[in-house]
């Protein structure tokens, strides 16, 4: 249960983000064992705000005791979320996880009973490989169903050394770039999840003190991104934004933006500031060759250093 001052900060940030212009909201069925949802329903509702607003919701996440990406918790897990939300209907609906040991036939068949009873608008999948979501559309083309049209995976300037909770995905680094390709060959929009790192370009966190952090978040951030290589990404960012009077977040979100795909970033914000920061950050531009040098893929030396292209 969410106290009535946690409800009412959450409001006035709702406020604040809506009123500079923000109208996607991402949010899942696990989040706040429901309590997400529930207080976010009412804000849109208290605010009559509905029709103003897109609204993108999750389920079908693994629990601690068995996969759930089935027609039954699919199903389950989007009744309960329009019933907390009070809503008709999510505008775009993404399966929180995959299990690959699922046919895809079953899972593409709910989704379509689900949009064409009007339960949401659209779908795509979280966390889903490129190549799963390759073969859900294949499917769904055989027998003239809906397919997939959106994909959520991790996207970052800087590049996970694990995985930060089991099934997840991310399409980051050289790893990524077979996906990254493939998805802008089929002109599939990325809506991208931890694009700030959690929290590693905030400058919280150096060389020198990953061993002081306690709280479960900072150290999840220092074991999925606090190595050696991310260190040197951040200190070229540090020097471009320097350059061009932006902050650290703001350049390492332009990154993300500037990729040779639609994306879509899913930024956490605690402030109305932060939240028009990032929105400063969707204005930048990048060229090819700042995006290859920020990576260190342009040759220079370890520090980080070295000759940096010019602006566009």
């Amino acid at each position: 249960m969410v106290r009535a001052d946690e409800e009412e900060r959450a409001f006035t940030l709702l406020d604040e983000v809506f009123e500079a212009g923000g109208t996607a909201f991402d949010t899942a069925h696990q989040y706040g064992s429901g309590e997400a949802e529930r207080v976010f329903g009412r804000w849109v509702r208290g605010r009559g705000v509905r029709d103003d607003v897109v609204v993108i919701g999750k389920g079908a996440h693994h629990s601690r005791d068995r996969n759930r990406v089935t027609p039954f918790d699919i199903t389950a897990d989007l009744h309960d979320s329009l019933a907390r939300f009070g809503f008709d209907h999510v505008d775009l609906y993404l399966l929180h996880r995959d299990d690959p040991s699922v046919p895809v036939g079953p899972i593409v068949e709910t989704l379509n009973e689900h949009a064409e009873a009007g339960r949401i608008n659209a779908f795509g999948g979280s966390n889903w490989s490129a190549g799963r979501i390759r073969e859900a559309n294949a499917y769904a083309e055989e027998r003239g169903l809906r397919p997939f049209v959106a994909s959520s995976p991790n996207l970052s300037l800087a590049v996970q050394a694990k995985e930060p909770w089991p099934g997840c995905v991310s399409v980051s680094g050289e790893a990524g770039e077979a996906d990254r390709r493939w998805y802008a060959e089929e002109g599939m929009p990325l809506l991208t999840w931890s694009s700030l790192a959690g929290g590693f370009f905030s400058g919280r966190f150096t060389r020198e003190n990953l061993g002081s952090f306690d709280g479960y978040f900072d150290r999840l951030c220092v074991e999925t991104y606090c190595h050696e290589d991310n260190f040197r990404r951040l200190d070229r960012a540090r020097v471009l934004a320097e350059e061009r009077g932006l902050s650290v977040p703001q350049v390492a979100l332009a990154y993300v933006l500037n990729q040779p795909v639609e994306v879509f970033a899913l930024v956490g914000c605690n402030s109305g500031e932060e939240f028009r920061a990032n929105v400063e950050a969707a204005g930048v531009g990048l060229t090819p060759e700042e995006l290859a040098w920020l990576e260190g893929d342009d040759g220079t030396d370890a520090s980080g250093e070295g000759p940096r292209p010019s602006s566009a």
